[in-house]
């Protein structure tokens, strides 16, 4: 990925695991639904060696750790990595999670966003407000490491979290990670107008994500900030392929995929509905959930009709894609390009695709000015945003 100038590497995380299908983890266990999982922020310590220009954008969840702990392991990473690392800001939808956390149950869907917002705040004050510029002073000689009258406790008593101390980690070279955020609903987008520099979408075409990148706008503006603050990344699957038959057989496999019992349990879990008990033929529009409610939005708004029903939806998660030569693939992420989105977030989908990526379709889309064919210089932050 470095060789072919990717920005970063991505990790999608969950801390629980899902068991809503059936009400049982049988499924996922048996079928390898997002599960077992490993800790990507260990995973990018152990990277960040390895690399030199590669950022790594991890998601964590706010229920597995107080945030004083959290902001030392992320500073911590900052300064391993010399600024490439990113937070994907994850409120959680899975019951598991937050029980295996010690809460009684999962918080509702505007609460866990009032949660987050303070938890970003925390460690935001950590990171940021604890240490003035110019607070360390490395005077050997005087024996002076920092300048105490610069380091300050921040003194936080909020409703969630009271954090009276000093950030315990030096400021690391981007201080506060960049912050990625997914959240499509009302309190997610509002959110992230509020905190993310990065925004993962999935809309269902150019068309759609120009929608939500215009709303966003208004949103960014509302609250002090310009639409240079943010990127939009589509998440998108992209598979290449020499000829239009391939292309077809590809289209099958990957569509017998989405219709999978493990796609059936992973969409439920999204969904926060056990979808062995539900009517698959059930419009979307006429459910309403507690769980990922942005998807659900935007699934029931796409179809001109509104009849998108719970078996599209299941066929749909995770399986919008484009499938077709270097060329092919080129002409089609140039339309999500002219619609105002930056990025794609690609969907690796099987490992063997992913090299015939680097090999044959980087440099048709570097060519094309799709991608970068060098890094620039900085952190994570500098080199997407061109600072």
């Amino acid at each position: 990925m470095e060789a072919a100038r990717f920005d970063a590497i991505f990790w999608a995380d969950f801390s629980g695991v899902h068991d809503t299908y059936k009400s049982s983890p049988a499924t996922a266990i048996r079928d390898a639904v997002a599960f077992p999982l490993g800790d990507p922020l260990v995973l990018t310590a152990a990277l960040a060696g390895a690399t030199e220009n590669l950022g790594f954008a991890f998601s964590a969840n706010m229920t597995q750790q107080h945030p004083y702990s959290f902001a030392r392991r992320v500073a911590t990473l900052d300064h391993l990595t010399r600024g490439r690392v990113a937070w994907n800001i994850v409120t959680s939808y899975q019951p598991s999670a937050w029980r295996n956390s010690g809460f009684d149950d999962m918080e509702g869907h505007a609460k866990r966003y009032v949660r987050a917002q303070e938890y970003v705040d925390v460690l935001r004050k950590l990171l940021v407000d604890s240490w003035e510029d110019g607070a360390v002073v490395r005077d050997i000689d005087r024996g002076i490491y920092a300048d105490p009258a610069r380091v300050h406790p921040i003194a936080h008593d909020g409703e969630f979290y009271r954090v009276p101390g000093i950030g315990l980690t030096e400021p690391s070279p981007q201080r506060m990670p960049v912050t990625f955020q997914a959240g499509s609903s009302n309190d997610g987008r509002e959110f992230s107008a509020r905190n993310a520099e990065a925004m993962f979408i999935g809309t269902n075409s150019p068309q759609d994500a120009q929608t939500l990148i215009s709303d966003m706008t208004g949103r960014l503006s509302a609250n002090g900030r310009s639409r240079e603050d943010i990127v939009f990344l589509q998440y998108m699957a992209v598979h290449v392929v020499s000829t239009e038959e391939e292309a077809k057989r590809k289209h099958e496999e990957l569509d017998e995929q989405a219709g999978s019992e493990a796609a059936i349990a992973f969409a439920s879990s999204t969904m926060g509905t056990d979808l062995s008990q539900i009517d698959l033929d059930k419009p979307l529009a006429e459910h309403n959930t507690d769980s990922m409610q942005g998807i659900l939005k935007g699934f029931a708004e796409s179809a001109e009709d509104k009849s998108w029903t719970f078996r599209d939806m299941v066929r749909k998660i995770g399986s919008d894609r484009i499938v077709g030569t270097p060329e092919h693939i080129a002409d089609e992420l140039q339309k999500w390009s002219d619609a105002g989105v930056d990025g794609i977030n690609i969907n690796t989908q099987d490992v063997e695709n992913t090299y015939t990526f680097l090999e044959h379709a980087v440099p048709v889309l570097q060519q094309r000015g799709l991608m970068q064919r060098e890094y620039r210089n900085g952190t994570l932050r500098d080199k997407l945003f061109r600072r």
